[in-house]
């Protein structure tokens, strides 16, 4: 049992913090360095939507604004089966101006929605963004540079948290910083795992054989590393957007998320063979595999504690910290006023996340795959 203890703790250490900490060694050590150009492709920027007539017109028009060629750039919505009149905002108000509308007849999740799109494109780049995400002026022609380098096959933005006073702080505010700075190293050691499904680029074809079973942003980068290629993420291309609108619901997003990643991450689980694709088999198996597996972990090191509890005070302590922090993350769940302090919100968060995940694992191993899903509103 005092194995047990000590090889879960180390196992969510590794999963947090030392992947990290051995990234950040190796980018020191051997940095692959992107070489960016001035260079303006055929681009095909899609737009994914479902039921979004609030949101459509602002973000239409921001893509309209950006520092790019017209005659080199084509704007494509892809309309998931919206109801409430999206299709006609586009069509009336934006086809004039040369906006391109794609749309399913019901709702039938974003992947089928992009492959429509992707079939009806014609750019040699393909851009995917959401309807909630704002891009800087020049955040088109930014993302672009990167695939001035013949290795590049997709590349991701930043996600950058519109907050809203200091809602977001330590919360998904923290975790979105905790990412990006992991995905920033995965693409200065190799390639990155998964992409900003927010505001992201691939080569047309690494989307050659799209599937609208399988969420994009994950496989994409996936397919890229199977075709030779690498995804690389671009501090520079940012895509801004405000923390989800409601808190219950979130919950559930992160589960749908996780469940799809597990669809995606099995369905290419042959990249995890680290004698075909070395270094990325280690850093895929570390980013999703052992996150993913943390719940379990802490399960292991909860009961490890409570068994080794009476036989040893230090053990006592851990059990004793970690009821602690459960009960905490539990109280702020059901008192909002302690989620004003940022340690006990991303305490919160933290367990929320594994929570979902465990969840997660339950629905997949019924066989729920979540084909069709709409983003949360922000």
């Amino acid at each position: 049992m005092s194995w047990l203890f000590w090889i879960a703790v180390a196992w969510i250490v590794y999963a947090y913090v030392g992947y990290l900490f051995l990234l950040r060694v190796l980018s020191l050590l051997r940095p692959k360095r992107v070489v960016q150009g001035d260079i303006s492709p055929q681009l095909t920027v899609i737009v994914t939507v479902h039921n979004g007539s609030e949101g459509i017109r602002r973000k239409l028009s921001n893509l309209l604004e950006q520092d790019y060629p017209a005659d080199l750039m084509e704007i494509v919505v892809a309309d998931d089966g919206s109801d409430d009149g999206t299709d006609r905002i586009v069509r009336e108000e934006f086809g004039p101006r040369g906006i391109r509308l794609v749309r399913l007849p019901e709702h039938g999740g974003k992947e089928r929605a992009q492959r429509i799109a992707v079939d009806a494109s014609r750019g040699k780049i393909l851009v995917f963004t959401d309807v909630g995400t704002r891009l800087d002026r020049g955040g088109l022609a930014r993302i672009v540079r990167n695939f001035a380098d013949p290795s590049v096959g997709a590349v991701s933005s930043e996600d950058r948290l519109l907050e809203e006073g200091d809602r977001s702080a330590g919360g998904e505010g923290g975790y979105v910083g905790y990412e990006m700075r992991l995905r920033r190293l995965e693409s200065q050691v190799g390639s990155l795992v998964g992409l900003s499904g927010s505001f992201f680029a691939a080569r047309r074809e690494v989307c050659a054989d799209f599937s609208e079973r399988l969420a994009s942003d994950f496989r994409t980068a996936l397919v890229a590393v199977r075709l030779g290629l690498r995804s690389v993420c671009d501090e520079g291309a940012i895509g801004y957007y405000r923390d989800v609108a409601r808190e219950t619901p979130e919950f559930d997003r992160k589960v749908r998320t996780v469940v799809r990643g597990m669809t995606v991450l099995f369905a290419e689980r042959s990249l995890l063979n680290p004698f075909r694709y070395g270094l990325f088999s280690w850093q895929l198996f570390s980013h999703k595999l052992a996150r993913w597996t943390v719940p379990f972990a802490m399960i292991a090191s909860l009961g490890a504690s409570a068994y080794l509890a009476g036989r040893s005070p230090w053990y006592g302590v851990a059990l004793g910290l970690q009821l602690i922090a459960y009960v905490a993350a539990l109280a702020a769940c059901r008192l909002p006023r302690l989620s004003e302090s940022r340690p006990v919100r991303a305490l919160r968060y933290l367990v929320e996340a594994n929570c979902a995940i465990l969840v997660a694992w339950i629905r997949y191993l019924w066989g729920d795959r979540i084909l069709a899903w709409s983003p949360s509103s922000r």
